[in-house]
């Protein structure tokens, strides 16, 4: 079930790739994957006569944070988050939430939106193991964490895309713009001898990638700049968006690329690229 990255560093592949640090201390997991991925590891850890010491959540999303119940459950051991994703972690409903920008319908409260809730500490730098490195990396949700292992492994979690999702799915989930592309600008020159996203291969040089998502992130905001050049509501620009991209719409897509698109509209607007004006009762997006 693992692929071992170092001697004492391995990841779990799921939907979002979880770290899994083995030491004389027992079993840390950097993120507990979704529920499917952890209930069958749990049990294969139990007949290995090992067991999860903690678990360390970069951030809040279902992907990262739904087997934190069931290993939880499993193993009796605590789970840390940053003190901003915590209350996510504890009552889900609350990310769906914030997607969704007011009280979801019931149809959101299932994954990908929705976790089992479990129940975090807030992550400090002294909760964690001897010679782990904390790695603020903000921007794709509101407190993104990663870290570097004694082996040198960092664990960049969701700060970044491989190409081939960059490809197929332009829009990547992003909560803070200005800061996205800060964290990307800080891991472009983070020194480490391994680099492992949760949705990218390991590699040795993360310079390329990391490039390539700041290239995303401005060729989405031309994008929308572009279709902008007249005055644009902002489910017109949401639907010029998904036909572009030859993307159906579903109850979470709007969710999770609605936020997205609000978020770059934020950015945009308070970089004064974009105004905001009235339109008898309609408010529009216009490029200034």
């Amino acid at each position: 079930m693992l692929r071992p990255l170092t001697a004492h560093d391995a990841y779990l592949q799921g939907y979002a790739k979880c770290g899994v640090i083995r030491t004389d201390d027992g079993v840390f997991l950097i993120d507990s994957g979704d529920a499917t991925t952890a209930a069958p590891f749990s049990a294969w850890l139990q007949e290995q006569d090992e067991r999860v010491t903690a678990i360390y959540n970069t951030h809040a999303h279902t992907d990262h944070v739904g087997g934190n119940a069931s290993v939880q459950q499993a193993f009796d051991c605590p789970v840390y988050a940053p003190p901003k994703e915590c209350g996510f972690i504890r009552d889900p409903s609350l990310g769906v939430a914030l997607l969704y920008g007011g009280r979801p319908p019931s149809c959101l409260y299932r994954p990908p939106l929705f976790a089992e809730p479990s129940v975090p500490t807030p992550l400090t730098a002294a909760c964690l193991p001897p010679d782990w490195q904390l790695l603020p990396l903000g921007g794709h949700s509101p407190e993104t964490v990663g870290f570097i292992t004694p082996d040198g492994t960092a664990f960049l979690s969701d700060c970044l895309c491989g190409e081939e999702i960059l490809q197929r799915y332009p829009l990547t989930y992003i909560y803070d713009v200005a800061a996205y592309l800060q964290t990307l600008e800080r891991v472009k020159h983070l020194q480490a001898a391994l680099y492992l996203p949760s949705h990218a291969d390991p590699m040795t040089d993360i310079r390329p990638l990391a490039q390539a998502n700041i290239d995303a992130v401005w060729k989405n905001a031309e994008h929308i700049l572009a279709i902008c050049r007249t005055p644009q509501t902002f489910e017109d620009l949401l639907a010029a968006l998904l036909t572009a991209h030859g993307m159906s719409l579903t109850a979470a897509r709007y969710a999770l690329i609605g936020s997205t698109l609000r978020n770059y509209l934020s950015w945009l607007c308070d970089t004064e690229a974009l105004t905001l004006t009235a339109h008898k009762s309609h408010l529009k997006w216009e490029r200034r």
